[in-house]
């Protein structure tokens, strides 16, 4: 047993080895759910405070949301981190990604973890990074929710997969983990598209830089900025690739209930959502229009 006060007075959250108690998520809380821990320093024979690195602070309310909230944190770090304080050596520990557990699992088969890393191996992240480049750097094991297969609100889905995007693409800090170039700027970057800030309040970044994969909720392939969608007409039409991305599944079947859904939402895009009643309606407004030009001619020629 590591003995970490010579002077026998444990505080609260100083635990002289995890390992004996069990090594509970609460209690590695009570020293990652704070911005300060505590520590006995041998050098100096006293017990000083430092500040907790901040992205090993760990928000414990979103992690109780999150799919992974009944988990203890030895499940996917190394039992080493049982003893307090931690072996420096440890963050050379590789970490896990989603398909070392879910991965041949048939609990997970509708998941389709295997094909969501066959996609993710095209893709311009995993062909410039390669193994540097994991699950994790988009999905938080802490906090990752199944947002676009649960939930019922656009609004919802897009802003939680592009706050995904823009957790490296607009953080210096994040971005260049995995690059030695500077931070692109985003607004400059995409001055083509009209009307920026509606595009990125209504739709996900993925919808123009990723391939659509029908048989998965979400394509993992993300494209180089180069082949980035950028013909208008593959949203704006009534085949509209967001009927493939954003639209699909049982969040498509709650958008087609009528044209309430129409009028009534927020992220309306021309083309992604087609209602049948306005549909003939126009048709027969235009017939309408061109009979009247033609009884128009035709009573002009009868006159002279």
């Amino acid at each position: 047993m590591r003995k970490l006060l010579r002077s026998g007075v444990f505080l609260l959250f100083l635990i002289p080895n995890l390992s004996s108690l069990g090594a509970t998520k609460e209690q590695c809380l009570k020293c990652h759910a704070n911005q300060t821990y505590s520590v006995y320093n041998e050098w100096t024979e006293r017990n000083e405070k430092r500040l907790m690195n901040p992205y090993f602070v760990i928000d414990s309310v979103r992690m109780q949301h999150g799919v992974h909230k009944k988990f203890s944190c030895t499940d996917c770090h190394s039992a080493d981190y049982e003893n307090y304080p931690h072996d420096g050596a440890l963050k050379m520990e590789p970490m896990s990604t989603c398909i070392d557990c879910h991965g041949g699992d048939d609990n997970y088969a509708a998941y389709q973890f295997e094909k969501i890393e066959e996609e993710f191996g095209k893709s311009v992240h995993a062909q410039v990074h390669g193994e540097v480049f994991t699950c994790s750097k988009c999905h938080s094991q802490h906090y990752y929710q199944p947002v676009a297969r649960n939930s019922s609100s656009i609004k919802e889905i897009v802003d939680h997969s592009n706050a995904m995007c823009l957790v490296c693409h607009d953080n210096m800090q994040r971005y260049q983990l995995v690059s030695d170039k500077n931070k692109p700027e985003l607004i400059e970057v995409h001055r083509w598209l009209p009307n920026q800030k509606l595009h990125f309040q209504n739709v996900r970044c993925i919808e123009c830089h990723t391939e659509v994969v029908d048989s998965l909720m979400v394509s993992h392939n993300v494209r180089p900025k180069g082949e980035a969608v950028k013909n208008c007409i593959e949203c704006h039409t009534a085949d509209s690739r967001l009927k493939a991305s954003l639209y699909k599944y049982q969040n498509l079947q709650a958008r087609e209930d009528g044209i309430g859904n129409i009028l009534a939402n927020e992220s309306y895009v021309i083309g992604a959502y087609q209602n049948p009643l306005l549909n003939g309606l126009s048709v027969l407004i235009f017939l309408m229009v061109l009979a009247g030009i033609g009884v128009h001619i035709v009573f002009r020629i009868l006159k002279k």
